[in-house]
Parts: structure tokens; sequence; C-alpha cells
């Protein structure tokens, strides 16, 4: 008898690619401080460059903000990454006839529920270029595509279409877009 039940993982957020962006943003965000304070206080506090003979005003006191927008960010991306924002899972369910797309959004979880009867087919979306788009989706009666793969980067075209080509397999429905 064959499985009645798939649930995929859904990676969030909390990628090594986030938490060095968040790291490089919170670095340069305390080197803006460290410079705006140096040309205030007259000293130098950072080991390269010679901040302390900037002029505060203007540019020590650009230097500041630069520091305060750096730490907004900072703030913002290391938020996302501990709450991991976008993880989840697809969760398949055959004999209960209904596919449960679930997520953690930033201030509270996201479900989606789908009958199974209402899925006409996997489709599977490969762009190229500039904005690349590689992902798996549902087509569903009465709605737009609902996307099941994660966002950021893209999965190799191998495994998007083993995947694909597995869950279109599992629901019995077919599989577009190749």
């Amino acid at each position: 008898m064959a499985a009645e039940l798939l649930e995929q993982p859904v990676l969030g957020s909390r990628r090594l690619s986030n938490i060095l962006v968040a790291l490089m943003v919170t670095i340069g965000g305390i080197g803006f401080l460290f410079a705006s304070l140096s040309s205030y206080l007259g000293r130098d506090l950072l080991p390269l460059g010679h901040p302390a003979g900037l002029v505060f005003v203007p540019q020590g006191l650009v230097m500041g903000l630069y520091s305060l927008a750096a730490a907004l960010l900072a703030t913002y991306l290391w938020a996302v990454i501990t709450i991991n924002v976008g993880s989840g899972s697809n969760r398949f369910d055959r004999s209960a006839g209904v596919v449960t797309i679930s997520r953690r959004g930033f201030r509270q979880p996201i479900s989606v529920e789908i009958p199974i009867k209402d899925i006409q087919a996997v489709k599977v979306e490969v762009r190229d270029g500039f904005n690349t788009r590689r992902r798996v989706s549902l087509r569903v009666r009465g709605r737009r595509d609902m996307p099941l793969t994660r966002v950021g980067e893209p999965l190799p075209l191998a495994q998007l279409e083993q995947d694909g080509a597995e869950l279109a397999r599992f629901l019995g429905v077919n599989l577009e877009g190749l």
C-alpha cells in the first residue's frame, strides 16, 4: 500500500547567506558609529584610516546617521533570522484529502488548507536571467498558483524536476512546465 502522507520541510530565513549579510551590516554600522565618535571626540577609535581628521559637521554627523540606519537594518535582519520567517512545511494527506501549507510569518503563523480534489496540476516554473525563478507550485481551481518552494536561493534543476514529479505522482495530477 502506498504512503498516505507526504511532508516536506521548507527552509526559512535562517540561512548562512542571511547571517553573513546581517553580520556585515552590523560590523559596518559599528564602524560608522566609531568613525562618527572619532570625529566628534577628535581621537582615533578605529585602527584604520584617520577618522578623527573628519569635520564633525557635516561628515561625522552623516557617519552617525549611517550608523543609525545600519543599526535599524541589522535589528530587522537579526529579528527575521531569529524568528526564522518563511520556515514551515508542506503536508499532503491523501487519507484526509487535504493539503496544508504552513509558514512562520513575522508576527503570526500562516496556514492554508486546500482540498486535494481542487488541485489541477503541479507546476514547475523555470525562468533564468536577471530575476531567476525556479519553483514548484500547485495549480488550484479558482485560485492563483500556490508556491511550495522556499524563497531565495534557487534549487538545482534536477532537484526541482524530481520534487515536482514526485509530488505530481503522489497527488495523481499532471506535471506542467517541463
